[in-house]
C-alpha cells in the first residue's frame, strides 16, 4: 500500500476500534520542541556544558551524580522539569485525546516518556502508564523510605549557562536528604518502583477486560525507536493473539509485524493526516 492507502486504513480502524491504546516513546515530544537526546549532539546541542565535560546522556541520566554532584544533577533534571512544565504539547495530543474519548471502553496511554506531556494535555492521569517514572515526582535519593511525593512548588533555581542548580535543592521531607525525581536512570538501584507499578496493574486490567469482552483495540504507537524498544514490544504484546492492530507512526524505525500498518512520519504529521482521512 501507499502512504494515502495506509492513512485510510488507519483511519478506518481508528473510527471502528472499541478501545485506543497510546503508546508513545521519546519522539513524541519533539514536535513539540522537547530536545532530542538520541545520540550525543542532539544531547549536546540541548545541554553543551555536557559536551565540554564530554559526559554523554547515558552517563548524565544516573543516580550517582546526585552524590557526587548536586548541583549538576539538579541542573540537568531542573532545567529538564522547568522546560517540561512551560511546553505546549502539540496538536497530536489533541487528536487522540478526542479520539479516545469517543470510544466506547475507553483509552490508555504507555510512555516512556518522563514529561508529563499526556497529563498536561489533558488525559486521565488514572489512565496513564509511565514505565520509567516521572519528573514530576520526587523521592528521597538516599532513599529512607519508600515514599513518592508530587514536585508541586519545587521550582529549582538553574543557571542555564552552566546548567547548574543554585541552593536551597530540593530535599527528603522525612530525612532531609537530598530529593531526587522518580525516574528509573541508567544503573539505577534505589529507584522506587511501586507508583508505575500500580500504573502498571491498571493497565493490565484494561486490556484483560478488553480481551475478556471481545472488544476491538487499535494501538497507536508514536515516536519509539529500536534502540530502547519497551515501548515497541509493548505496542506488539498488545496485539497479539486478540482483536487488535497496531498503527505504527515513525519517521525512521516505521517497520511494522505483517498485518499493521505502517506510518513513516513523525508523531504529529502523523496523527494529522490520519485524521484527515476519516469520513467527514
Amino acid at each position: 500500500m501507499d502512504l494515502d492507502e495506509r492513512l485510510r486504513a488507519a483511519a478506518q480502524l481508528l473510527r471502528k476500534a472499541d478501545a485506543l491504546f497510546v503508546t508513545a516513546g521519546a519522539g513524541m515530544g519533539v514536535d513539540s520542541g522537547l530536545p532530542d537526546f538520541r545520540g550525543n549532539e542532539g544531547f549536546w546541542k540541548a545541554y553543551p556544558p555536557m559536551a565540554r565535560l564530554g559526559v554523554s546522556f547515558v552517563e548524565m541520566a544516573n543516580p550517582s551524580w546526585f552524590e557526587r554532584d548536586p548541583s549538576l544533577a539538579w541542573g540537568f533534571y531542573g532545567h529538564r522539569l522547568n522546560l517540561y512544565r512551560r511546553t505546549v504539547p502539540h496538536g497530536g495530543f489533541k487528536l487522540l485525546l478526542e479520539i479516545g474519548r469517543q470510544k466506547k471502553e475507553g483509552d490508555f496511554v504507555f510512555t516512556s516518556n518522563v514529561d508529563g506531556q499526556f497529563q498536561i494535555a489533558g488525559f486521565d492521569e488514572n489512565r496513564i502508564e509511565e514505565c520509567h517514572g516521572s519528573i514530576h515526582h520526587l523521592q528521597c535519593s538516599r532513599p529512607c523510605s519508600q515514599d513518592i511525593w508530587e514536585a508541586r512548588g519545587v521550582e529549582p533555581d538553574v543557571d542555564e549557562t552552566q546548567f547548574r542548580a543554585r541552593e536551597p535543592l530540593p530535599r527528603c521531607p522525612k530525612c532531609g536528604a537530598l530529593a531526587r525525581p522518580n525516574v528509573l536512570m541508567f544503573d539505577d538501584w534505589d529507584w522506587i518502583p511501586h507508583r508505575t507499578r500500580f500504573q502498571s496493574d491498571r493497565l493490565h486490567r484494561w486490556l484483560d477486560g478488553l480481551s475478556r469482552n471481545g472488544s476491538s483495540l487499535a494501538v497507536v504507537e508514536l515516536g519509539a525507536g529500536n534502540a530502547v524498544a519497551t515501548v515497541r514490544m509493548t505496542s506488539e504484546a498488545a496485539v497479539r493473539g486478540g482483536k487488535a492492530t497496531l498503527i505504527r507512526i515513525n519517521p525512521r524505525d516505521y517497520n511494522v509485524p505483517a498485518g499493521h500498518i505502517s506510518i513513516p512520519l513523525g508523531a504529529e504529521a502523523g496523527i494529522g493526516r490520519i485524521v484527515e482521512s476519516m469520513p467527514g
